[in-house]
């Protein structure tokens, strides 16, 4: 239901805290999106946050988080805080945020035992008691006299720094992170004064804490990012956390409380804390309610709070104080600016796909669907006009990166026009789609739509595009879209005997009966043909040749598939490569080579479903190319600066040729994305 513009929007009231006004109610919490150079957060890092401040949010966190000590080596692009030098670049990050309307605050943390001792200076980690945590799979010191006293210091003294760059406030992680540990009998066995009663367990951090505003001073804002609840079995428990929040409100320690419940040493617990598609929106937002009531402290949250309905909701209600909207933001930092416009309906929507946590393991977060986050110095999140002359675009193929070119096209104010074969858009998301608790993900293709719809694209469906259409069309550029076919290659013998993904999920062909799926792709697409044949009653075997199961999938997206497969007993085989399938009387046999033990192995089943990927739909490419006047071709350095396309081969040439996403290679939906806009967006 929209907002009732007639009257203020809750979410767009002003909250002051110790003195720093936040002129709404927005919120990005602290996350690592690893944008750190030398562990210091230069100009990568002050843009994505500075984007955000444009954008209109009220508060941004930095630094997920920094820490604060050699021994607490960074667990991916941490900040490291313990770093003299990092005082220029905070200051100049606080500067260039406060300058755009915004506040700016840190996470500080110690990791304890959630990092590795196998990196940075190797130097052993630190926890209260010596024990492992699955995440990280590392076994840490237990901490003596001379190291909490060390660590300490090193707490105050970032704290020193993070006031003297001239931030408005920090925050100390604790969860999952040294200060709980200390908290929670999980992490916690000692017998000295730091071990045993409620008392001793709090002990180190309110140690930390006092060290903090002994250096800071009363006035700067000091809060904590804590576990109220870990949901774990021994471990802390609700009225424990309310307890502990209690106290430090009491002792004036704390000037806020940014509530989660959960742990976080394993993946099907972080899975929980941070909850993805297909899970329950705002989970944890009531027990936040709780919190603030029982603390009566300002409180934050952040949990799977994806849109602003739901925002409006917790700040009305009196559940929170300032609400996270944190990956929201990576989906679109402009939501405050669009917001206080009128433009609510415009706003990039988050999936939930948690594409976004997975990414920060292969060295940088980005969202999905908006390759502008995180790329701020060379892609802007919003398009101007060209001054040139306005052009015919024709792309082929209404995928999301089809849908992306058209949208990029049509907000420079170029005429598009986009041919779809189907009777409807999305292409492969809408076999993603299929699977129930993946629907969220048709919000890619719906806002894209929407966004074409509002800009003038002329969106034909059911029009099947050779050559001869597009040309017809007279284009000044054309942009092939087609993407993939699935791909069956690997096979020497039996690809006519193969399902494909895609058939499973379109409902082609009906699981029934022994369903052997084989994955080798190592992405979601295995997973989802998998959790698919499962939950419609077959006996599912799930095969790859990799050494682990999807390892393309990331933490916080895997548990789900997980449960489903453990629930419904689905077998497991890994390290086989299927090479072909044959028919055996009513069943069918894959063939498949053990590569470790040299060896053939054979599988029965009733359904044999193939996930490798695709291969690219490029005929129509080809057909294009000799009458381009680029022949195809694009400038590599200038696809890696996201600038204009100038290539010129032949002068008879008349349009530019382009394709993109998996027309070009099987890879992602963020892939075809980014193509279109680093392709399109200067034309």
């Amino acid at each position: 239901m929209a907002f009732d513009a007639r009257r203020r929007d809750p979410l767009l009231e002003p909250f002051t805290l110790k003195g720093v006004t936040f002129r709404n109610r927005l919120l990005s919490t602290a996350h690592e999106p690893a944008f750190t150079e030398d562990g210091l957060p230069k100009a990568r890092y002050r843009l994505y946050h500075a984007e955000k401040a444009k954008g209109g949010i009220g508060l941004t966190m930095i630094g997920g988080s920094a820490v604060v000590a050699p021994d607490s080596p960074q667990a991916f692009g941490n900040i490291l805080l313990y770093k003299d030098e990092c005082v220029r670049w905070l200051s100049e990050l606080a500067d260039d945020v406060h300058d755009k309307g915004a506040a700016v605050m840190i996470q500080v943390t110690h990791l304890g035992r959630r990092t590795t001792w196998a990196k940075a200076d190797w130097l052993p980690i630190l926890a209260p008691s010596s024990v492992r945590e699955a995440a990280h799979r590392a076994y840490p010191k237990a901490m003596e006299d001379w190291d909490i006293a060390r660590v300490i210091t090193a707490y105050a003294d970032a704290a020193e720094k993070v006031k003297a760059a001239g931030l408005d406030g920090l925050e100390l992680e604790c969860y999952g992170h040294l200060i709980d540990q200390f908290w929670s009998p999980l992490t916690n066995r000692r017998d000295d004064d730091y071990g045993g009663s409620l008392d001793n367990r709090m002990r180190f951090g309110n140690e930390v804490m006092d060290a903090i505003r002994d250096r800071v001073g009363p006035d700067f804002i000091v809060g904590v990012r804590m576990v109220a609840d870990e949901v774990a079995e021994g471990g802390i428990t609700a009225p424990e956390g309310l307890e502990i929040a209690r106290r430090l409100t009491a002792a004036g320690r704390i000037d806020f409380i940014n509530v989660i419940r959960g742990h976080i040493d394993t993946e099907e617990g972080l899975s929980h804390v941070i909850p993805g598609m297909g899970a329950k929106a705002n989970p944890h937002l009531e027990f936040a309610g709780e919190v603030r009531a029982a603390a009566r402290v300002a409180t934050f949250h952040a949990s799977r709070i994806q849109d602003v309905a739901s925002a409006r909701y917790a700040i009305e209600a009196g559940k929170l104080d300032m609400v996270g909207m944190t990956r929201a933001h990576l989906a679109d930092p402009h939501i405050g600016l669009k917001l206080a416009s009128g433009r609510e309906h415009e706003i990039r929507p988050c999936v939930g796909m948690g594409y976004c946590i997975d990414s920060i393991y292969n060295g940088e977060a980005v969202c999905i669907h908006n390759a502008a986050t995180g790329r701020e110095a060379k892609i802007p999140h919003v398009l101007e006009k060209s001054t040139g002359p306005r052009r015919r675009i024709v792309v082929v193929g209404g995928g999301p990166g089809g849908l992306e070119a058209a949208r990029i096209g049509a907000e420079r104010g170029h005429q598009v026009i986009l041919l779809e074969a189907a009777d409807e858009l999305g292409g492969q998301v809408r076999l993603t789609a299929q699977l129930n608790r993946r629907k969220e993900i048709l919000g890619i293709v719906d806002w894209r739509q929407t966004e074409c719809e509002r800009l003038g694209v002329d969106l034909r469906l059911n029009c099947y595009a050779e050559a001869a259409d597009v040309l017809a069309l007279d284009p000044d550029v054309v942009v092939i879209a087609t993407g993939g076919l699935p791909n069956l290659s690997m096979l020497a013998e039996g690809a006519d005997l193969a399902t494909s993904s895609w058939d499973l999920l379109s409902g082609a062909a009906k699981p029934a009966g022994k369903v052997l799926v084989y994955d080798e792709n190592g992405g979601h697409a295995g997973l989802t043909a998998a959790e698919f044949a499962a939950t419609a009653g077959a006996e599912v075997e799930l095969v790859t040749p990799e050494r682990s199961l999807a390892p393309d999938v990331g933490g916080t997206a895997f548990p789900p598939y997980m449960k489903v497969l453990s629930e419904h007993n689905t077998t497991i085989g890994l390290t086989l490569r299927l090479t072909g399938i044959r028919r055996a009387g009513n069943q069918l046999t894959a063939t498949f080579v053990d590569d470790f033990a040299r060896r053939k192995v054979e599988r029965s089943a009733d359904m044999i479903v193939v996930e490798a990927g695709t291969t690219p739909l490029d005929e129509l490419y080809f057909s294009l190319r000799p009458l381009s006047s680029n022949l195809g071709e694009v400038d590599q350095a200038a696809v890696i600066a996201a600038t204009a396309q100038t290539v010129l081969r032949n002068r008879d040439g008349r349009f530019q040729l382009f394709r993109i996403g998996d027309a070009v290679a099987g890879r992602n939906i963020h892939a075809a994305i980014l193509d279109a806009v680093r392709l399109l967006k200067d034309l």
